[in-house]
């Protein structure tokens, strides 16, 4: 029996109503091998996906043909504005492109100005990110932008800076003990600006509201409603993310610079953090965006009253955004 499924242009591969289902999803959303694929090839996608719709597909076209034209698709081109995404902020990019810097966020021994620069730099690739995978069924002024990245930054920096000034002056702790607990100050650092990121970047969404569509894919209204639950769930998926990232490399590494073999081959510890901290990243990832799924369901009743009385449907559906 064949993995793929029945193709369908509207719908994920995958269940989008269970966690393992999401899962999946998202790791095709993440798979970093769309960074590497042509625009030839990507116009063939497009192409071979609209002569689905059009009912004109040559013959000998499988469903797995369909499912990986729509996976290229769907890692390249934003599904509100039909726009290619620029490769570093693709969440296909997000683990090649962000590994770096969280390795540099996690180095030991970092003086006010590497801290400082981690954490610009992080908090800008981020802001990059949210910006290009939002939910745009609406438009938002570019001022809106640079008051989610300003606040991010200001934020990430204030804290992590903060923390760091608060341990160099307490005198009870030992050295290593000091060095530990530097390592892990990255965590509400970022976890905090990512919130502040999220909500600034896209506070337009709780004024204008966001599109919800009916059980056909019309849209039925816009509303404030569901924007507010977009917000939350990829709030809470920016809190969770960090997690993994930036708390197990520090508890990892310091158990393997105990090994006889770092210990004596000093130059290995940054490729081993490195490794480490890729594994966490390309963990913790997928495991945090398939918290909820990207296109998000809620209840007509909860909604407000003029688009309960524009559908007879039970439930509409928003795209949360990533």
């Amino acid at each position: 029996m064949s993995e793929y499924p029945t193709f369908q242009h509207d719908k994920p591969r995958f269940d989008q109503n269970t966690f393992s289902g999401r899962f999946r999803h998202f790791l095709d959303v993440i798979d970093p091998s769309t960074l590497f694929v042509t625009e030839k090839r990507l116009q063939e996608s497009v192409k071979l996906l609209e002569r689905f719709k059009q009912g004109t597909l040559p013959a000998g076209v499988t469903d797995a043909q369909l499912w990986q034209a729509q996976k290229i698709k769907q890692a390249i081109i934003h599904p509100d504005t039909g726009e290619k995404i620029f490769m570093p902020f693709r969440m296909s990019g997000f683990i090649p492109f962000g590994t770096p810097v969280v390795i540099g966020l996690l180095l030991p021994n970092q003086t006010l100005l590497s801290t400082i620069f981690w954490q610009w730099l992080n908090q800008s690739h981020n802001a990059c990110v949210n910006y290009s995978n939002r939910n745009a069924s609406k438009p938002a002024p570019v001022s809106k932008f640079v008051q989610g990245y300003l606040g991010a930054v200001t934020s990430a920096v204030s804290i992590a800076v903060g923390l760091n000034v608060l341990i160099q002056k307490a005198g009870r702790f030992s050295p290593t003990s000091r060095l530990l607990v530097q390592r892990f100050i990255p965590f509400p650092a970022v976890a905090s600006a990512n919130v502040c990121n999220v909500v600034l970047m896209r506070h337009s969404e709780l004024s204008e509201g966001v599109s919800v569509l009916d059980d056909d894919g019309n849209v039925v209204g816009t509303s404030k409603v569901a924007a507010r639950h977009a917000l939350l769930e990829t709030a809470v998926t920016r809190v969770v993310l960090p997690m993994p990232i930036l708390v197990l490399p520090p508890m990892i590494m310091a158990a393997l610079e105990k090994l006889p073999l770092l210990q004596r081959q000093r130059r290995l510890v940054l490729p081993v953090h490195s490794l480490v901290c890729l594994a966490a990243f390309g963990l913790a990832l997928p495991l945090a965006i398939s918290l909820f799924p990207q296109m998000s369901q809620i209840d007509v009743n909860q909604l407000e009253p003029e688009i309960a009385a524009a559908t007879d449907c039970k439930t509409v559906t928003y795209n949360k955004g990533l």
